[in-house]
C-alpha cells in the first residue's frame, strides 16, 4: 500500500470512529437577538448532554457537547444587535464538540434543553442577559409634574415570535408575523393620538415568555394591555374576529377553551426553563381588586369587539372569556384580540393584506377611544378631556373657571359660549388646558 493510501485510509478510520462515537448531532444554529437578551437555539438529533461555562479577557462562553457533532455551517448567523460577535467550533476528546461564544460584553448565561414540540425536534437553548441586569427590574412610579395631566399609557402585545410562530396557515402564513404588522400599525395609530402613548411589548422577532409580556405591561405602568393574535382553529370554516377577557373558571365556550390552551402552550413551542415555571397564579390573588380588573376589561373589550364589527366578519358577538395566561396582570384591564383564524383560507388572505391589517388596527383603536371616554384615568389628558359640568344654580363662569383650573376663554372657545350668561342644567366641557 502506497503512502497516501495508507494516509486516506487512517483518515477514514478515524472519521469513522468519530462519527460513530458522536451519536447525537447539531442539525442547525439559530439566534434571535432581542433588546434586552440574546437566545442561540441548536437543533439536535436527540438529547444532548452539556456542560457551560464563562472565560474573561476577552468574554467568552464555552459550551461542550458531550458525543456530539456539527453538521450544520455558520455563516448563516446574523451577529448584529446581538450579544455575540462571533461562534467557533472545534473536536474534543474525539467524540464531543467544543463550541465557543466570543462576545461584544459580559453576559449572564442561563442554558436548558427542551424536548421535542410540534415542528421542532430536540432542542438545546442559551440565553444571554446582559450581566448588569441581573435583578428584575422595577415598576416604574408615575410621577408627572404638577398639576400637568399625562397620556394613558397602551401596551401592545404582538403574540408569539422567535421560536414561537404562533398558528400557521395553508399559504405558510405565519402568525407571529402577521400580528406584529397589525401591532406595529396599531402603534402609530395611537402614537398619533392626543393623549395617548404605545408601548411595544416585543418590537422585533425574538420570543418573549407569557409571564414576561405582563411584567413588561406592569413596569411600564400600562393603563390598558392589548395582546393581537390570529390563531387557528381544528376546524377550516370557523371564521371571524373574537375579543377575550380573563375567565376566573371556566371558559365561555369550547372555542374559548381551545385557543387558551393553544396561546398558553406558547412558551412550551418558544422555549421556557424549567426554573423559570413557576405558576404565574401564585402572584394573582382573584381579589376585589381583580374584580374591578376584570370588569374594566369587560368594558374595554365591549368597545374593541364593537370596533371590529364595521370592519370584519364577528366570530362571536358577545365578549369571551378563558383563562389565558398573558391576561393575568391583576390591576391592568387586559383584553386578547383574534383578529382572524388564520386557518380559514379567506381570512389568511384578508390577513396577508396591508390594506386589512390597517382596517383592523384603526377598529381596535376606535375601541380603546371609546373606552377612554368613560375610563379614563384620573390625572389623564383624556380624563380632562372628559371632563363635564353640569351648571347648578347661581353658579358662574368664572367660579367654574377657577374650580378647574382653568381659564374662562378657553371654556367658551370650547363650547362656543358668545357670552357669559349660562342656564341652570346646562353642561359645559371642561378643556384640557390649564391657565390661559
Amino acid at each position: 500500500m502506497g503512502k497516501s493510501s495508507l494516509l486516506l485510509s487512517l483518515s477514514l478510520c478515524v472519521w469513522t470512529t468519530y462519527a460513530q462515537a458522536a451519536s447525537v448531532a447539531v442539525k442547525n444554529i439559530r439566534m434571535w437577538p432581542a433588546p434586552d437578551n440574546t437566545r442561540l437555539v441548536f437543533d439536535m438529533s436527540g438529547p444532548v448532554e452539556h456542560t457551560l461555562f464563562k472565560l474573561h479577557q476577552p468574554e467568552r462562553i464555552v459550551i461542550d457537547l458531550k458525543n456530539a457533532s456539527l453538521q450544520t455551517g455558520l455563516s448563516h448567523l446574523d451577529y448584529s444587535n446581538s450579544y455575540v460577535k462571533a461562534i467557533r467550533h472545534a473536536r474534543r476528546n474525539g467524540s464531543d464538540t467544543r463550541v465557543v461564544l466570543d462576545l461584544n460584553n459580559g453576559v449572564r448565561p442561563k442554558s436548558f434543553v427542551l424536548k421535542p414540540q410540534r415542528e421542532y425536534g430536540h432542542r438545546l437553548v442559551i440565553d444571554l442577559h446582559d450581566e448588569s441586569e441581573s435583578r428584575p427590574a422595577k415598576t416604574i412610579k408615575r410621577l408627572p409634574p404638577a398639576n400637568k395631566p399625562r397620556d394613558v399609557l397602551i401596551a401592545i402585545d404582538a403574540g408569539h415570535g422567535g421560536e414561537d410562530p404562533g398558528a400557521i396557515g395553508r399559504r405558510g402564513t405565519r402568525e407571529k408575523d402577521v400580528v406584529y404588522r397589525i401591532a406595529r400599525k396599531l402603534e402609530q395609530l395611537i402614537s398619533k393620538e392626543r393623549g395617548m402613548k404605545p408601548i411595544m411589548v416585543r418590537r422585533g422577532d425574538y420570543f418573549v415568555p407569557l409571564k414576561r409580556r405582563v411584567e413588561i405591561a406592569r413596569q411600564q405602568n400600562a393603563d390598558l394591555f392589548i395582546s393581537i393574535h390570529a390563531d387557528a382553529y381544528k376546524k377550516s370554516q370557523a371564521r371571524g374576529s373574537s375579543v377575550y377577557i380573563l375567565s376566573e373558571g371556566n371558559a365561555s365556550s369550547d372555542a374559548a377553551r381551545f385557543l387558551a390552551d393553544s396561546e398558553n402552550n406558547s412558551d412550551m413551542i418558544g422555549g421556557v426553563s424549567l426554573d423559570d415555571k413557576d405558576d404565574l397564579t401564585k402572584m394573582v390573588l382573584f381579589d376585589m381588586a381583580q374584580n374591578v380588573t376584570i370588569e374594566d376589561s369587560h368594558n374595554l373589550a365591549k368597545s374593541v369587539l364593537k370596533g371590529l364589527q364595521g370592519v370584519t366578519h364577528l366570530h362571536k358577538h358577545h365578549v369571551e372569556q378563558a383563562g389565558f395566561r398573558v391576561l393575568r396582570a391583576p390591576e391592568i384591564p387586559s383584553i386578547l384580540v383574534e383578529t382572524a383564524f388564520i386557518s380559514n383560507p379567506r381570512e389568511e388572505r384578508n390577513l396577508r393584506s396591508p390594506a386589512h391589517q390597517s382596517k383592523l388596527a384603526r377598529a381596535i383603536l376606535n375601541g380603546v377611544r371609546v373606552y377612554f371616554r368613560q375610563h379614563a384615568p384620573k390625572g389623564t389628558l383624556l380624563a380632562q378631556a372628559n371632563r363635564k359640568h353640569r351648571i347648578s344654580t347661581g353658579e358662574t363662569l368664572s367660579e367654574i373657571a377657577q374650580r378647574y383650573q382653568v381659564s374662562v376663554a378657553n371654556i367658551k372657545r370650547l363650547n362656543g359660549l358668545r357670552t357669559n350668561v349660562l342656564r341652570i342644567g346646562q353642561v359645559l366641557q371642561i378643556p384640557y388646558t390649564t391657565g390661559s
